[in-house]
Formats: C-alpha cells, sequence, structure tokens
C-alpha cells in the first residue's frame, strides 16, 4: 500500500520521547490526533512515513492523559538513523481499510444467534479489525474458539 491521496492526519516534525526505566519504549506525542472511542483501547490505526520511512499498519495509542503516541520500533529509528531527543518528520493517514469478515466468524455468530451478525458490522471497521486479528492470532484452534466465545458473549450484551 502507498501513501494515501486522503488528508493527512499530521503532517510536521516531532519530538522523538522515551518511557523511563529499561526497555521503555521511544515514541512521538501526536497530541492533534483524538483516541477513536470505538475502537478497542481506544487505539488509531494509521499509516505514513517518518522522515520518508514508510510505515504500515501502525497504531496510535493512548498515553493515559487523553492524548495518543505513536511508538517507534528501533528498526525504523536504526533505518532513519535518529533516537529519543531527535526530531523526525511524520506523516499519517487514517488508516480505514474496509474489513473482510472470515466466514468461520460469520458462520460461528449466525448459529449463536443471527442478530449477533447485525451488531458486529455496527462496530467500527477499527474495531471489528481488531476483534478479527485477536481471534486468529490465537496459536491454538482452542484459544481461537475461547475468544470467538468472549466475542459472542461480548455481542450478545450489546443486544441485550
Amino acid at each position: 500500500m502507498g501513501l494515501s491521496n486522503k488528508t493527512a492526519l499530521v503532517d510536521k516534525k516531532y519530538l522523538l520521547k522515551k518511557f523511563p526505566g529499561k526497555g521503555g519504549w521511544t515514541y512521538a506525542e501526536i497530541p492533534e490526533v483524538a483516541p477513536d472511542k470505538h475502537a478497542w483501547f481506544n487505539w488509531v490505526k494509521v499509516h505514513g512515513s517518518i522522515d520518508g520511512y514508510l510505515i504500515k499498519h501502525a497504531r496510535l495509542m493512548p498515553l493515559g492523559n487523553g492524548q495518543l503516541f505513536l511508538p517507534i520500533k528501533a528498526a525504523i529509528r536504526k533505518a532513519i538513523g535518529k533516537e529519543a531527543g531527535d526530531w523526525v518528520h511524520i506523516i499519517l493517514y487514517p488508516d480505514n481499510m474496509s474489513v473482510e469478515v472470515p466466514q468461520e466468524l460469520i458462520d460461528c455468530l449466525d448459529l449463536e444467534n443471527s442478530k449477533l451478525i447485525g451488531e458486529f458490522v455496527k462496530q467500527s471497521a477499527n474495531q471489528q479489525q481488531e476483534i478479527i486479528d485477536w481471534i486468529y492470532t490465537a496459536k491454538k484452534d482452542e484459544t481461537k474458539a475461547r475468544r470467538i466465545n468472549k466475542v459472542i458473549d461480548y455481542l450478545q450484551q450489546k443486544i441485550k
């Protein structure tokens, strides 16, 4: 996926910071973007570039103060030659991809209660994708089944 022709969420320089302590993440605070109240954990999915380095499928995550941050992986920092304390040019676009719902999940929801599919599609695209990713990153079938059951419970609560 190339850079989007949509309007950028941000296109400016940001100071790289680091969370204190061993293993603290390096990140850029992105105060211009509001948390997605409909997405799990209020994450906002984005793509774009950092100093010209292409980033795909990134997530802006909550700092806990109502603002979001973009974690900057070591591989990216190495590629652009920057660390905490350096300024970087970040361009971000919303990553509003269409969601492909696996047939298996559709069948499970329909089998349990035909209204669950309708409730699932009412969720934001970000939340739908988060749910699908969470289910299908399970390494064992039993874990995947447990996660599908948790999603069914979650959706049933929304119907009531």
